[in-house]
């Protein structure tokens, strides 16, 4: 490599064009060989760079996202699925309900696979460049907590909004005091119509007064979530259980009918 070269590729590194550096050489060897013009030459690096930093960045985010790793598309049961459920996944894991900052509730009473469901989208938005975080309604609760306790809410808020989509698991199973409730509706206010969340409950909005404790601010936590939603209900026998059973299920004999 000659001098000149070597400095290009400080100058690469400095402008954070890692791919540039690494593929320039052969990039080089093959455009010659083929006699490609200076336009395609760059245009293939400037190419391999997009795909590599988009590559790099959704390895980032499934990183910060907290999804659960088994609970994606693939290992999703379509066929267990309501149907209008099974028809709206493919538009929801488009995200566009993400870039309006609209909401999606995922209602159902436990092992019906409201979290599996969420989370498999959560990945889809990824792949697509939003930034999703996945948390348990009682661990965001307990965070933004103690972030008042030590008068760090806002600096809390302000790292949650950095994320396009906060998938929220299980709100029902959490019957906060007043702090706990007033920093969670607090969350909530914070991104109505600017941010998306995403939220499992067992518990249907008649029964959210356990969850808030005061009926007015029921009343407007769920006013601000619903405003701009989609609400999937998942009903049916339990998902785990079946599961369950077909694993202690014998195995038909050969010839016998099932």
């Amino acid at each position: 490599m000659t001098p000149q070269m070597a400095t290009v590729d400080q100058q690469l590194r400095i402008l954070k064009l890692p791919s540039f550096v690494a593929q320039r050489q052969a990039v080089a060897a093959r455009a010659e060989q083929e006699g490609w013009s200076f336009e395609r030459y760059l245009a293939t690096l400037v190419e391999a760079e997009v795909a590599d930093r988009s590559q790099r960045r959704i390895t980032r985010l499934l990183r910060q996202s907290n999804l659960p790793p088994d609970k994606t598309l693939a290992t999703l049961k379509l066929d267990r699925l309501p149907t209008p459920v099974r028809r709206m996944l493919p538009t929801l894991c488009e995200g566009g309900f993400a870039d309006k900052a609209e909401n999606l509730l995922a209602f159902g009473l436990p092992g019906r696979g409201k979290t599996h469901l969420v989370a498999a989208v959560g990945y889809e938005l990824i792949l697509r460049g939003f930034s999703v975080l996945f948390v348990a309604a009682f661990a965001l609760v307990q965070r933004l907590l103690a972030a008042r306790k030590t008068y760090d809410l806002e600096k809390a808020l302000k790292e949650l909004d950095g994320y396009d989509v906060v998938i929220i698991d299980d709100i029902g199973y959490i019957q906060q005091d007043r702090d706990e409730m007033e920093v969670l509706f607090t969350f909530l206010a914070e991104r109505y119509e600017r941010r998306s969340v995403v939220i499992t409950s067992n518990l249907v909005f008649s029964q959210w007064d356990k969850i808030f404790k005061d009926p007015m601010t029921t009343a407007a936590a769920i006013d601000r979530i619903v405003h701009h939603a989609t609400i999937l209900e998942l009903p049916g026998p339990s998902i785990r259980e079946e599961e369950a059973l077909d694993r202690v299920r014998p195995a038909p004999e050969a010839g016998v009918p099932g």
